[in-house]
């Protein structure tokens, strides 16, 4: 994949949903789960590059076809194929840390320093948004790190599910508090209570 090359991108199951994985030639720059429509995502990344990703050629290799000229050569080891690789391996319980290149383009400021502090939360632990911002050197910017996590182009790779509020509630997790609730109870159990129902099914009543 060269710089030229547009974005291109894999849609890869999971027990959370379809994970929505997105990348480059400096490597991936968005992987997040998503429950709507694909084109809808893919646009809103498109909106952000200012380029299209179009599908990676996945089952050329599987056909035995060739690949296309303009197609990079089928590659077991390539980004994809350790992205998804290692996504399987932390769903199953059997990897705690990703060893894959992202490319942080649409990251910027304080919130790249935010998520920078995020991937240094242990896996099975987790730390409160006052927390993150003291390990990212601004120890009043609470708020600043709620917004990097919710606004985050990582999902699970950088794991901003284990940033949680003050009292050790879950708090908010892009409309998604029971996919929160998964990825903390896979790493550690069931250890933090459960968000009330109704914040789950109406968030914005609950004021979460």
């Amino acid at each position: 994949m060269t710089p030229e090359d547009p974005p291109r991108y894999r849609v890869h199951p999971s027990p959370i949903g379809d994970i929505l994985i997105v990348m480059t030639a400096d490597g991936i720059v968005t992987l997040h789960p998503f429950d709507g429509p694909l084109h809808a995502d893919l646009e809103r990344v498109a909106l952000q590059l200012r380029a299209l990703p179009v599908p990676d050629d996945a089952d050329a290799a599987a056909r035995g076809a060739a690949p296309a000229p303009d197609e990079p050569a089928p590659d077991a080891g390539d980004v994809f194929a350790q992205a998804t690789a290692q996504l399987d391996e932390y769903f199953a319980g059997d990897r705690r840390e990703f060893d894959l290149p992202l490319d942080w383009r649409l990251v910027r400021g304080f919130t790249r320093d935010a998520l920078e502090a995020v991937r240094d939360i242990p896996y099975g632990e987790t730390a409160s948004y006052g927390e993150v911002a003291i390990a990212a050197g601004t120890p009043r910017a609470a708020r600043a790190v709620g917004t990097a996590c919710a606004t985050t182009p990582f999902s699970i790779v950088v794991p901003v599910h284990r940033v949680v509020r003050a009292d050790g509630s879950l708090g908010e997790y892009g409309g998604r508090p029971e996919v929160k609730r998964f990825l903390i109870d896979l790493e550690q159990g069931p250890t933090i209570p459960a968000a009330p129902r109704a914040a789950i099914d109406a968030p914005e009543a609950a004021g979460v």
